[in-house]
């Protein structure tokens, strides 16, 4: 089946960039086209798309705005937001991805990488480069959480599980996680699953922001 992406920026030469690359692809879908936040998610709540390409600079709803709106909406399956922008800011990343973001790219990222990335997000993964995840713990590290009790959820994880729950806050992929624990990438796949599911979250983005406003990890702390 065929990812249904709608695109959300004030630009028009930048929506009609993004729809050229998207129509090119066989298995990408695009259904709609968006140029303020306000009409994003008129149309998202209309339309459900997979994906939304979303802007963060947009007039009358700015986008961080609108994806928490998105996020938070009614529905099993709610569309998923991979955020665009032209400014590569701390501020930027951290907002995006504690609205609910799925992903976090530059405007300016080569079509390959973009076309990957929906397909990324739409299977319902998070798209967290290690830079990204490295800015994110550099905000927390910035505005650490004072000391609290660990959320009870907690108490529902294995000790393994918990040990691979520390290790995806790190930002660490799955493959990276199986090195370090001496196990195999499925099993780390199953675990992450239990995890999220367990924990009531997403995906690994909110894993990250979790535990880091939850102050199960520090930065700079293995």
């Amino acid at each position: 089946m065929s990812v249904r992406v709608l695109i959300a920026d004030d630009q028009a030469l930048v929506r009609a960039g993004f729809k050229m690359i998207l129509e090119a692809e066989p298995e990408i879908d695009v259904i709609g086209e968006a140029e303020d936040g306000v009409e994003a998610v008129e149309m998202i709540t209309r339309l459900k798309p997979d994906v939304a390409l979303m802007d963060i600079r947009m007039p009358r709803l700015n986008g961080l705005e609108a994806t928490r709106q998105i996020v938070n909406g009614d529905g099993d399956n709610p569309t998923r937001v991979l955020m665009l922008t032209t400014f590569d800011l701390n501020e930027y990343v951290y907002e995006a991805l504690r609205a609910g973001a799925s992903g976090f790219l530059l405007k300016d990222v080569p079509a390959e990488q973009l076309v990957a990335g929906i397909q990324v997000v739409a299977r319902g993964e998070a798209l967290l480069a290690p830079s990204i995840t490295r800015r994110l713990i550099e905000e927390f590290a910035k505005n650490s959480p004072v000391e609290r009790a660990a959320p009870k959820e907690i108490e529902e994880l294995t000790a393994r599980e918990f040990e691979v729950f520390k290790l995806v806050a790190r930002g660490m992929s799955n493959a990276e996680i199986a090195a370090e624990l001496i196990v195999s990438e499925t099993t780390v796949k199953t675990h992450v699953a239990r995890i999220l599911m367990k924990l009531h979250l997403r995906d690994r983005v909110q894993a990250v922001v979790y535990a880091y406003e939850s102050g199960l990890s520090q930065p700079g702390v293995a």
